[in-house]
C-alpha cells in the first residue's frame, strides 16, 4: 500500500480554498495519511511554495509528529510545543507554525505539503527551520507522502 496524503479540504493540484490562505482566516488545512512504511517512528511535514519570486518560500515546519498519527485537525494552533510531543518550526514569514498562501498576484503558485516517515523522533528544539528538520532526517526517512495544492490572487 503507497503511503499517501490528502486532505479533505482540497484535491491533489486543485485550488486551496481562500479560508487557508492570507486573504481568508489563515489557519492550516486538515491533513490525513495512511500507509506510513513500518518501524515509522514519528512524521515531519513541510510546506513550501517553489513558486515564490524570492525562491522556494517556507509555509509551515512541523516535526515529531507521533509514529502512531494519521491526521491533523483543521486550524492547527500555532503553539510552539503540543502534548504528545509534535514541535512547530519557524516559517519564511519568521513565525511558528502554519502561514497560508499568499502570492503576489499573477499566475497560481504551487504549495507542496511534504509528510516524511521517519525511524525516529528529532533532536530538535521549537522553531527548528526547514533546513535544519530537512539535515535532521538525512538516513531516516522511511517514506514520504505528497500533496499539492495550487492558490493565485
Amino acid at each position: 500500500m503507497a503511503f499517501t496524503l490528502s486532505s479533505p479540504a482540497f484535491k491533489q493540484g486543485d485550488p486551496i480554498p481562500k479560508k487557508f490562505t492570507c486573504e481568508g482566516t489563515d489557519v492550516s488545512p486538515a491533513l490525513k495519511w495512511s500507509g506510513a512504511p513500518a518501524g515509522t517512528k514519528s512524521f515531519a511535514l513541510i510546506v513550501d511554495d517553489p513558486d515564490a519570486p524570492v525562491g522556494t518560500w517556507v509555509h509551515w515546519v512541523l516535526f515529531n509528529i507521533p509514529g502512531e498519527t494519521t491526521s491533523l485537525p483543521e486550524g492547527l494552533a500555532t503553539t510552539g510545543e503540543f502534548p504528545d510531543g509534535s514541535k512547530q518550526g519557524t516559517n519564511d514569514f519568521k513565525r511558528l507554525g502554519y502561514g497560508g498562501p499568499c502570492p503576489p498576484p499573477g499566475p497560481a503558485h504551487r504549495y507542496f505539503f511534504k509528510l516524511y516517515a521517519l525511524d525516529q523522533p528529532l533532536d530538535l528544539p521549537t522553531g527548528a527551520t526547514k533546513a535544519k528538520v530537512l539535515d535532521a532526517i538525512t538516513g531516516h526517512i522511511l517514506g514520504q507522502g505528497e500533496l499539492l495544492g495550487k492558490y493565485k490572487r
